[in-house]
């Protein structure tokens, strides 16, 4: 079991649990001839939690039937294998410079049937070169071959280079904002940022919203 509490599976009937069903939702008919499949999570800077919500999302997505890989791409802070408390002595890292590893991805499994999880693996001192090589295009390809959903966690996007990277890899970047702490400037930037290499941004999810009060009662 996760070694955190995600609210999708400690508490699945809470209205923040019903909105990362919506998110799967609009995922998954975001684009009727371009579905999304492989999908980067992060935030402008550091603090929004947004490793959090990728491991909300993935429970929901593998709970309405479809396999889904969390792929820890973190290779400077990785966490997913903390989250999940899982071992993380292979993963991504090997993936990159071992074909044997390549061709046979040390995915392990968790405790939500459809659901698993690459960890970073061995932390490089050359994240990014790795990040934005082609092989890494390898990698993704190689996991989406074995799941419907491929989820990425990356870095903030402000922090390092590497968000903006993967996100040229794949269908696109879901920005995770949390009210009260994140910061519009940092917002912006980080839409800029991303907008200058044409990067899709697929939309924001905004997290510790009030709740209005009619739905509240819905749910009281």
């Amino acid at each position: 079991m996760p070694d955190v509490n995600l609210i999708t599976l400690t508490d699945p009937r809470a209205p923040a649990a019903e909105a990362y069903r919506t998110l799967r939702t609009n995922l998954m008919f975001y684009s009727v001839d371009h579905p999304v499949s492989t999908l980067v999570i992060t935030a402008p800077v550091a603090g929004a939690n947004s490793s959090i919500a990728l491991a909300n999302l993935a429970v929901t997505l593998a709970q309405g039937g479809h396999p889904t890989i969390i792929a820890d791409c973190d290779l400077r802070k990785p966490s997913q294998h903390e989250i999940w408390n899982l071992g993380n002595e292979q993963g991504l890292t090997d993936m990159l410079l071992d074909d044997a590893v390549l061709d046979n991805p040390p995915l392990q499994g968790t405790a939500i049937d459809d659901l698993h999880v690459l960890t970073s693996g061995p932390l490089p001192p050359n994240a990014a070169d790795l990040v934005g090589s082609n092989r890494m295009d390898r990698v993704l390809s190689a996991l989406r071959e074995r799941a419907d959903y491929v989820l990425c966690n990356v870095p903030p996007v402000l922090a390092v280079t590497d968000a903006a990277l993967l996100g040229l890899k794949t269908d696109g970047v879901l920005l995770v904002l949390r009210a009260g702490t994140s910061r519009r400037d940092h917002a912006a930037r980080a839409k800029e940022t991303l907008e200058r290499i044409q990067v899709p941004i697929l939309g924001t999810v905004l997290l510790n919203a009030a709740r209005e009060s009619a739905i509240k009662d819905y749910y009281s």
